[in-house]
């Protein structure tokens, strides 16, 4: 059996997946200001007028967008235990996404609540203070782990994501050797038989298709995103998984996109397609979870290149996007609030909801950004609190960077 310090060389530094990361965040905007235009999302603030358009859009969206950070950030845990070890991976997880998940739950996250109500009762004229007071009313609820607080207005909101990232994390580091042993034998499989590749895809539907879908988070199962963040951890950086993928990237992309169109009868006429137990219901989950596989096997698939393209496509991305790569997770802690403020100040224009939505999106990713360069960035304390390494000239966040082993995983 094939030892991890014996596993085929990776390339020392995967940029294609630092740059879609940075992408996908800044694309959140975009799809956090088009659902204030939702006719069906319970989103903070909403337009009186809205477009079904935005319900086709932001499902294409979710299919595979919320997976690939997932199962990239999977990735980036392996080479992260590689170097640190188990016991330093969960303390540097827990300083890095820990931190500014507190941080944002008590200073960010019940902006939005409030705006919630302000704009479903314009006669209510609690102070934000008054409201932050209560937000932080919180009691335990091991059910509904790992959002083990609740209350009448608490939510971690948008950081849902973060929650669920430190908590696979948690999880990933007991059985870490294990799994990436089991890892190298899939990856051994694979490389003799690639349509093997699109098996993983088979236990995603089944959590989807029997737990139900999860409008709160992106419209997958929070345990189908385990799944994702273990593909990743186990297989995405092996030579032979990642060759695979570039020779499948085109099937595979017509193939989830077939799927995620075969489930628009079931999504558009059931009363609930999410949970419903019907037969319609069922295979529409089942078929949306195989898409979202597919998709992004065809995503990493075509973005890698061989090792000998690669220097001259990291020359080419240039200093803006290797600003972006470093800015991910503040821009992804910040965006939200920021995006709902704007868009309970917009709603009440006399505008189209074109010239809204520009407004909206325009004038968050102006905010973001300047916050994040004007602010984040600046102190050391400020970049604890959003989770970025303590010194300005260090490279981007290791989540994603392969960097070579210095030790095997024990």
């Amino acid at each position: 059996m094939r030892t991890e310090s014996e596993r085929p060389t990776t390339a020392p530094r995967r940029g294609e997946l630092d740059v879609l990361r940075a992408l996908v965040v800044l694309g959140l905007v975009f799809f956090h200001a088009g659902l204030v235009f939702s006719p069906d999302d319970d989103f903070y603030v909403k337009n009186a007028e809205t477009t079904d358009a935005v319900t086709v859009m932001a499902g294409l969206g979710v299919v595979w967008a919320m997976p690939l950070l997932f199962l990239v950030a999977g990735l980036g845990a392996r080479h992260s235990i590689r170097r640190r070890g188990p016991g330093g991976f969960v303390r540097e997880r827990l300083l890095r996404l820990g931190v500014p998940l507190v941080f944002a739950t008590v200073v960010l996250c019940p902006l939005p609540q409030w705006l919630r109500l302000r704009a479903a009762d314009p006669g209510h004229h609690e102070s934000y203070g008054e409201f932050w007071s209560r937000f932080l009313s919180v009691r335990p609820d091991p059910a509904d782990f790992p959002f083990v607080l609740e209350g009448e207005h608490f939510e971690t909101g948008h950081l849902w994501f973060v929650v669920l990232l430190l908590a696979f994390c948690l999880l990933l580091a007991p059985v870490a050797a294990r799994l990436a042993a089991g890892g190298a034998r899939m990856a051994d499989a694979v490389c003799r038989r690639p349509f093997l590749l699109f098996l993983p895809a088979l236990p995603l539907a089944l959590i989807n298709t029997l737990l139900g879908l999860e409008e709160n988070f992106a419209g997958w199962h929070r345990w189908a995103y385990l799944l994702f963040f273990l593909y990743g951890f186990a297989l995405a950086d092996d030579d032979r998984v990642r060759s695979a993928m570039r020779r499948l990237a085109v099937p595979a992309g017509v193939t989830g996109l077939l799927l995620f169109l075969a489930t628009a009868p079931g999504f558009l006429t059931e009363d609930d397609p999410f949970t419903a137990w019907t037969p319609v219901a069922m295979v529409s989950r089942a078929l949306f979870s195989a898409a979202g596989w597919c998709l992004v096997v065809a995503i990493l698939g075509r973005l890698d290149r061989p090792r000998e393209q690669r220097s001259t496509k990291r020359r080419q991305a240039g200093p803006v996007m290797g600003y972006l790569v470093v800015a991910a997770l503040p821009l992804y802690v910040l965006h939200q609030p920021v995006v709902v403020a704007f868009a309970y100040g917009v709603v009440g224009w006399s505008a189209p909801i074109a010239v809204k939505y520009a407004v909206i999106v325009a004038a968050s990713l102006a905010v973001i950004l300047v916050v994040y360069e004007y602010v984040v960035r600046r102190t050391r304390v400020t970049r604890l609190l959003f989770g970025m390494r303590p010194d300005p000239g260090t490279r981007p966040d290791a989540d994603i960077r392969p960097d070579p082993p210095t030790r095997p995983v024990p």
